[in-house]
């Protein structure tokens, strides 16, 4: 909205009217916003739901052994987050522009079904909404990403191509005319470009569609697994939107350099005209998780919920699906990777005992944070643990700030690969 309302008063000469044009600026200005909107908002949001007494189930002793500690707090302060996110990016993004609508709209969407997940918690059964219906929901979003990404004429890019080398130095062009394509990157590969079309080349003419139809579904499997994997990494104050916030700085440089096409010719990365507006969303995305961790760091005084996490998971996944970028999520979602895994492995080798008469587990306890939280004694004897350690109960803020270790790691070895290949 301001956008429009200062480049209208642009051509009348206004004094500072021609700075709103700078994604520098309007970053900048977006990431302040959306962290004292979350600080602002946070707090009055914390008293009502106090006040009307909406807070979290006991948790299970036996697996958070400072649940008694968490008793009354609230939840659903993923609202905050949304909140925080959606009131900069009206005020301050282009709205005309195809990327930022489908940011708005994943964060709307995932928002909504993490916010019947709580409610139904909290007001009809302690369960929330049935598995079946969160992975519906994320179905859908992912294949209304990707069939809009397949069917939008302003969903474009311009391939990267060298076209010279002389001795260490090459010469990079984009493409003149920005296309449709179901281009990737690979990570840590020199000529990094991917058509999943050239996957299906025995289907000669068909190859193209063929390649699409493989994109949607890729993109679908993409958005379920980062946004369920940003789910499992909610169990601890500020674990989640600690390692999300990093994530968020990740690829807001990885959009950034996407979306600058000088920058991108020296990365030899593709160019992805619009892609700009990524930027302007994620700085409110890394604001608002950074002015949320003022009440959800430890002892938290809020809980995210699915109404969060949910939609955090879907807008690290979308993100990367837009600039193109989805190979390298195992790389910056690590974390949530080693959750996903854990409760994978702990769930099937748990299978497998059983039908042999024996209690087997991969881990003390999946997601994979909790194995360190659990105190001496507090396991059957008669399990068999295959990865017994550690022998002691961390604490969860050391736990918690490990995790986010990891994840600066990781998000550095992500904007690595822009250049080692």
């Amino acid at each position: 909205m301001l956008y429009y309302i200062f480049r209208y008063l642009e051509q009348y000469g206004i004094s500072g009217a021609g700075m709103w044009q700078y994604i520098s600026f309007r970053g900048l200005l977006t990431l302040v916003l959306s962290l004292l909107i979350s600080m602002w908002f946070g707090q009055y949001f914390i008293k009502w739901m106090k006040k009307r007494n909406i807070s979290e189930a006991q948790r299970d002793e036996s697996i958070d052994p400072y649940g008694v500690e968490k008793r009354g707090v609230p939840t659903m302060g993923g609202i905050i987050i949304l909140v925080a996110i959606i009131i900069p990016c009206l005020l301050l993004g282009r709205l005309r522009n195809i990327y930022m609508l489908m940011m708005l709209a994943t964060t709307l969407w995932l928002g909504g079904i993490g916010f019947m997940d709580d409610y139904i918690k909290l007001k009809i059964d302690k369960n929330g909404l049935k598995p079946i219906f969160k992975l519906a929901g994320q179905a859908i979003l992912g294949l209304s990403i990707g069939l809009t990404l397949w069917l939008s004429p302003d969903a474009v890019i311009r391939e990267n191509i060298t076209i010279s080398k002389k001795g260490d130095t090459e010469t990079v062009i984009h493409k003149s005319e920005p296309v449709k394509s179901t281009i990737t990157t690979i990570p840590f590969v020199k000529n990094n470009n991917l058509s999943y079309s050239n996957l299906f080349s025995f289907l000669g003419k068909y190859r193209t569609a063929a390649g699409w139809i493989f994109f949607v579904i890729m993109v679908t499997f993409v958005v379920m697994a980062v946004s369920n994997g940003s789910n499992l990494n909610d169990g601890m104050d500020g674990m989640c939107a600690g390692n999300s916030a990093i994530m968020g700085v990740a690829l807001t440089i990885l959009a950034y350099v996407s979306s600058h096409i000088t920058l991108a010719g020296y990365l030899n990365i593709m160019f992805i005209p619009g892609s700009e507006e990524l930027v302007i969303f994620m700085l409110a995305f890394v604001g608002a998780l950074i002015g949320f961790m003022w009440y959800n760091a430890y002892p938290a005084q809020v809980f995210m919920g699915d109404t969060g996490s949910l939609a955090i998971g879907g807008i690290i996944a979308v993100t990367a699906i837009i600039i193109h970028k989805e190979l390298l999520l195992p790389v910056i979602c690590f974390v949530f990777v080693m959750e996903s895994v854990s409760v994978l492995l702990q769930t099937n080798v748990a299978k497998i005992g059983n039908r042999r008469g024996q209690k087997w587990r991969v881990f003390k306890r999946a997601p994979i944070h909790d194995t360190f939280r659990i105190k001496p004694g507090q396991l059957s004897p008669d399990l068999k643990i295959l990865f017994n350690w550690p022998n002691g109960c961390w604490l969860e803020s050391k736990i918690t700030t490990r995790f986010w270790i990891i994840t600066i790691l990781m998000a550095a070895l992500a904007i690595v690969t822009l250049k080692i290949r």
